[in-house]
């Protein structure tokens, strides 16, 4: 289903495609038609994608069809072994995690994992963990820790799961946990944020020597919709509270939130995922390559600045 502001490219598309199956199918030459046609489609792909509001980007992160965790972990990684549980009480699947390799190297990676569909997402639970998820990336934490095996969190959640049941079993308090264990960390840590990337629920899994952040990706301390549901009791007014937030991939570069921005194709990387997992690969493999480098002691001090450094304010 296409976002509103994507319509007409679609439609345009769609409108090139016919034409391509008549041409095909009556023997005619509309080679001439068609190029006019895909002229016009590139200035308005250009024209729309190149002044995307906070709010058009946020609903980019959301795009059925963009990469996920699984995907990643499909196109990105090899050979990944899924681990389950968090030996306490249950396996969370809004948490994916277990072992990989990259570039040939053994590493530890742990993800918010959304579904396609309906049925999928509500097992899911839309990708938003209860504590069970996040003590079972702690064990990841801890199996990296003791392996000595670079650790890669990949975000991609609205928030933790705010419900009753979770609040009984720790939520605060275990997301409190897995960003103090993920600051301990004694080897190299990435943080990808894949999409979305809401308040401490991102930020858990969020707490690495390097974060990443796709193109369209978005990261803040609250959802547009419930900053707008706050501020102004109504959660309609959920495009003015994306710009007042800055949490564009662009914005959060500024401010020294993230380190990279990942390039996504024209469009989003919902159009293109192929190209984007390209992309990321390239992303990680250039961020994790100098951390390698450092020792224990290195990293955690490194890891300690960068959040450090987070919020220095200037007076002239």
């Amino acid at each position: 289903m296409a976002l509103e502001f994507e319509q007409p490219i679609d439609e345009l598309e769609a409108r090139i495609r016919e034409l391509r199956e008549y041409a095909e199918e009556q023997g005619v030459d509309l080679s001439d038609e068609i190029e006019l046609l895909e002229n016009k489609l590139e200035r308005l792909q250009k024209e729309t994608f190149s002044n995307l509001s906070r709010w058009q980007r946020v609903q980019l992160a959301r795009a059925p069809g963009r990469p996920t965790t699984l995907d990643v972990l499909e196109n990105v990684f090899s050979d990944f072994v899924e681990l389950h549980g968090d030996r306490a009480v249950a396996d969370d699947p809004a948490i994916v995690a277990g072992l990989a390799r990259f570039e040939g190297r053994s590493v530890v990676v742990a993800g918010h994992q959304k579904g396609r569909t309906t049925k999928e997402n509500i097992h899911r639970n839309f990708g938003m963990p209860h504590p069970e998820g996040y003590r079972k990336a702690m064990r990841m934490m801890d199996l990296a820790d003791r392996f000595g095996f670079p650790f890669i969190s990949l975000i991609d959640t609205p928030g933790a799961y705010p419900g009753i049941s979770a609040e009984e079993r720790g939520q605060a308090w275990v997301i409190a946990q897995s960003i103090q264990r993920m600051g301990r960390l004694r080897v190299p840590a990435l943080a990808v944020i894949l999409g979305e990337g809401g308040s401490g629920g991102a930020l858990a899994i969020g707490v690495g020597n390097r974060v990443l952040i796709m193109e369209n990706a978005w990261y803040s301390v609250i959802s547009p919709e419930s900053c707008a549901a706050i501020l102004w009791r109504d959660a309609a007014q959920a495009a003015e509270a994306a710009e007042a937030l800055k949490l564009t991939a662009r914005d959060l570069k500024e401010l020294g939130v993230v380190d990279r921005i990942v390039p996504e194709p024209r469009g989003g990387a919902h159009r293109q995922p192929q190209a984007a997992l390209a992309e990321l690969r390239r992303a990680i493999a250039a961020e994790l390559e100098p951390l390698l480098k450092l020792s224990p002691e290195e990293l955690l001090r490194d890891r300690y600045r960068r959040f450090r450094e987070m919020g220095a304010v200037a007076q002239s």
